[in-house]
């Protein structure tokens, strides 16, 4: 079976701690993740080694939904996150792996993400479009220093 691979590097004005949590908290992920013109909800996350995810994205002209899950395979805060994800259609076959890197740099923190594994039957052009739009709403979540007084 024919997949494809997409590779991401970012900078962020943030720090390690914060985008590692965003990809952890339900509320953050269901903000973020989702590209334009879609929207999230997470159903189960389990932040732990063999713990296990389910979310769905909703495209808003359509209604159309997508609903996958997966497995958390290595969590090291502030540093790494590796997990699996797996689509519910089963025009969507086979198991996709993310590793998302993170390094504090002096101007804030470098992010790389690699996905695999990703079904031939969604281009890696949409995939790539798809994972920029979603780092732009991740940049505007992490980013903002916003201090309660």
């Amino acid at each position: 079976m024919t997949t494809n691979t997409v590779q991401l590097h970012r900078v962020l004005k943030s720090k390690a701690e914060r985008v590692y949590r965003a990809f952890l908290d339900p509320d953050a992920m269901a903000k973020w993740l989702p590209p334009f013109g879609f929207t999230a909800k997470v159903y189960e996350l389990d932040a732990r080694v063999g713990g296990k995810y389910r979310m769905s994205f909703t495209n808003f002209t359509t209604g159309g939904s997508h609903s996958f899950g997966g497995e958390y395979l290595e969590l090291v805060p502030g540093e790494k996150l590796r997990y699996t994800a797996q689509f519910d259609d089963p025009n969507l076959p086979g198991q996709m792996q993310t590793t998302v890197t993170l390094r504090d740099v002096f101007c804030g923190v470098e992010l790389q993400v690699v996905q695999e594994g990703i079904p031939a039957v969604i281009p890696a052009e949409a995939c790539y479009l798809g994972w920029q739009e979603s780092l732009v709403l991740l940049a505007q979540l992490v980013e903002p220093e916003i201090r309660e007084e």
